[in-house]
C-alpha cells in the first residue's frame, strides 16, 4: 500500500504539472480578445468540465486505440488527470485574471505597454496570488482523483489496497487505511498551499 502510495503522489505530482501546462495557456485563450481564439478553448473546458473523469479516462485508454492511437496505462492516467485538471485550472486563473481591475490595465495602456506587456507584467502576478487558492483546491483533489486510474490497471494507492484485501480479507481496516494514506497526503499539499499563499500575500499585508 506505501508503494501504491508513493505512484499516487507520483501520478498527482505529474498531472500537476500537465494540468498547469495546459492550464495556464487556455485561460490566455479564453480571455483573449479574438473570438477564433477564445471558442477553442471554451469548448475544450466545457467538455472536459461536463463529463466524468472516470468516462474521459475510458475514452483515453479504450477508445483511442480503434482509431490508431494507444497509450499505455500511465501515459493515459496521467494523460487524462492532467486535462481535466487543466480545464478546472484554467477557469480558476481565467477568474483570478477578471479580478483585476480594469484600472490596471488602462494605467499599463497609457505608460505604452501593449496587451501582452500589460497581462505579463502587471496582470499575470497579481492574478495567480488571487487564484492560489482555487488553483490549490484543483490540485489538492488530484490526489483522490488518480484513485479513478485504477480503473485501467495502473497501480496506485486504490489498486494496491484491492490486491491486498483479495489476499487478507480485511476490508474495512484497508480501506479505512487507504482513507488515512489519501488524507495524509491532502494534508502536505494544504501546507504547501498555505506555505505559498503566505509567501505571495507577504508584500499584501495590511494594504
Amino acid at each position: 500500500m506505501l508503494t501504491g502510495a508513493g505512484y499516487t503522489l507520483l501520478f498527482a505530482v505529474a498531472a500537476m504539472i500537465g494540468g498547469l501546462a495546459i492550464g495556464v495557456p487556455v485561460a490566455l485563450m479564453r480571455i483573449a480578445p479574438w473570438a477564433i481564439v477564445r471558442w477553442p478553448a471554451g469548448l475544450y473546458v466545457s467538455a472536459m468540465r461536463g463529463t466524468p473523469l472516470l468516462v474521459q479516462i475510458f475514452v483515453i485508454y479504450y477508445g483511442l486505440p480503434s482509431v490508431g492511437v494507444e497509450f499505455t496505462p500511465v501515459t493515459a492516467g496521467v494523460l487524462a488527470l492532467s486535462l481535466n485538471s487543466g480545464a478546472y485550472l484554467s477557469e480558476s486563473l481565467r477568474g483570478a485574471i477578471r479580478a483585476v481591475s480594469d484600472g490596471q490595465w488602462r494605467a499599463s495602456f497609457s505608460l505604452g505597454l501593449g496587451y501582452w506587456q500589460t497581462l505579463h507584467h502587471i496582470v499575470m502576478p497579481q492574478a495567480l496570488r488571487i487564484a492560489v487558492p482555487s488553483m490549490s483546491n484543483t490540485l489538492i483533489s488530484l490526489i483522490k482523483d488518480t484513485s479513478l486510474v485504477s480503473v485501467i490497471a495502473l497501480t496506485e494507492l486504490m489498486l494496491a489496497t484491492k490486491e491486498v484485501i483479495a489476499t487478507t480479507f480485511q476490508p474495512l481496516p484497508l480501506y479505512i487505511a487507504a482513507a488515512c494514506i489519501y488524507w495524509a497526503l491532502s494534508l502536505f499539499f494544504e501546507a504547501l498551499q498555505r506555505r505559498a499563499e503566505r509567501r505571495l500575500n507577504r508584500g499584501h499585508v495590511g494594504r
